[in-house]
């Protein structure tokens, strides 16, 4: 793996990645957007700030864990290829897979268009745009009935053959409907008695539930719950240093400003951590970095610390 890879690996879990010497790349939540007939998912847009440059320990550690080599190799191996980026960039632009491309303008200032490839909200993993819904108006079919003529039979005195053809249909008509009358009767008194099973069973459900429900032949043993105190596991950090004073120096001045800044301990590297603030999620923690990175350091970092 690469230093390109490394700066995306950490823009899924943390909202600042600093190369040290060459910029910071920043991750902006935004939420779901329309453009043109497309709705796309909330992701984060990639911004990059050259004057945020320091080693605050954070990518110089995730490179010695990952190629399992020392604090002071890793931060050698990263001063090295920020220098050949430099030398790179004085000719022709700089690629960074899935997070932008960076050039340098005549003024010699670094310039970020961020490339959108990559969506680093986890939140919004797996989902892709999707198009609006087609209004489609269906026309409603009317049903017209076509109503049925019946002819009118002309009985004439000299013609009795006829009238016993309608007196014989008068017979046939009313043989059907005695018929057909027999039949709904049928049906409405299997309908009662469907109806009046169906209540029966209803009745007997209905038993059984409030048995169920009030009836207890057993007292049930008490349940003891022990819960454990809530342990803040996130943190914002204010900074690493390798010198422990320097570590005091910065929460004295944090304190002077008003804030509860605390020694979170070193890490693997010896790197002392300040902590300007401890919650419970990370959600927490989202809603005051942006404020802390106004009013106190802009490099400020979230920190998620696992049992």
């Amino acid at each position: 793996m690469t230093l390109k890879s490394y700066i995306q690996d950490l823009l899924y879990r943390y909202d600042c990645v600093i190369v040290p010497g060459f910029g910071g790349f920043i991750a902006n939540k935004i939420g779901a957007t329309i453009e043109g007939s497309k709705i796309y998912p909330p992701s984060k847009r990639i911004s990059f700030n050259a004057q945020l440059n320091h080693n605050d320990g954070l990518f110089v550690n995730h490179v010695a864990a990952i190629e399992k080599i020392t604090f002071n190799q890793a931060n050698d191996k990263v001063a090295k290829v920020v220098s050949e980026w430099k030398k790179h960039l004085q000719t022709q632009s700089l690629m960074i897979d899935g997070i932008g491309t960076i050039t340098t303008n005549t003024e010699n200032q670094l310039n970020f268009e961020p490339s959108g490839e990559v969506n680093f909200d986890l939140n919004s993993f797996g989902l892709t745009p999707v198009s609006d819904v087609e209004k489609v108006e269906v026309p409603i079919l009317v049903d017209t009935k076509t109503k049925v003529l019946t002819p009118k039979v002309e009985v004439k005195e000299n013609e009795p053959h006829k009238v016993v053809e309608s007196r014989n249909f008068l017979k046939y008509a009313a043989g059907a409907a005695i018929l057909v009358a027999g039949i709904l009767g049928v049906n409405k008194y299997n309908e009662n008695i469907s109806l009046e099973e169906l209540a029966k069973e209803q009745d007997a459900i209905e038993q059984k539930i409030q048995k169920a429900t009030f009836i207890i032949d057993d007292q049930l043993p008490t349940v003891s719950l022990n819960v454990a105190k809530e342990n803040n596991q996130v943190h914002i950090i204010a900074g690493a240093f390798q010198l422990e004073k320097n570590a005091h120096k910065k929460i004295n001045e944090l304190k002077n400003k008003g804030y509860e800044a605390e020694i979170l301990g070193k890490n693997q590297w010896g790197l002392t951590q300040v902590s300007v603030g401890s919650f419970a999620t990370k959600e927490a923690a989202d809603e005051v970095i942006e404020e802390i990175r106004t009013k106190i350091s802009a490099d400020a970092w979230i920190l998620v610390q696992e049992d």
